[in-house]
């Protein structure tokens, strides 16, 4: 099976310990460079990303095509924090239909 670039930028934070799984997880961390969507999130774990999102003003991406469970290996994982800049940046070089922007409001 073919990986696109994206789940293997995925894999390299995952295997350098530059993530964490889970919106619990992810709120211990005093920062986030990217945040990670599954498409199957209930609506509280969108709500709950998007507060995450708003505090380390970082972007979200959503999973469209696979889970964030498959993508990790973590069962139960609906939201995944990136902490690696670089990797964060090419991940957002590199959207396509699989993995796509999820557009938030900041309300003021």
């Amino acid at each position: 099976m073919i990986r696109s670039k994206i789940e293997t930028y995925i894999g390299f934070s995952i295997k350098a310990g530059k993530f964490k799984c889970g919106a619990n997880a992810a709120a211990t961390l005093k920062s986030a460079a990217l945040l990670v969507l599954c498409h199957t999130a209930a609506k509280n774990s969108v709500e709950e990303c998007v507060k995450l999102a708003k505090k380390f003003r970082c972007r979200i991406v959503l999973s469209n095509g696979k889970t964030v469970e498959e993508l990790t290996g973590k069962e139960q994982c609906k939201i995944l924090a990136i902490t690696d800049g670089s990797l964060a940046q090419a991940i957002l070089g590199r959207l396509d239909d699989e993995f796509t922007e999820f557009k938030w409001e900041a309300k003021r």
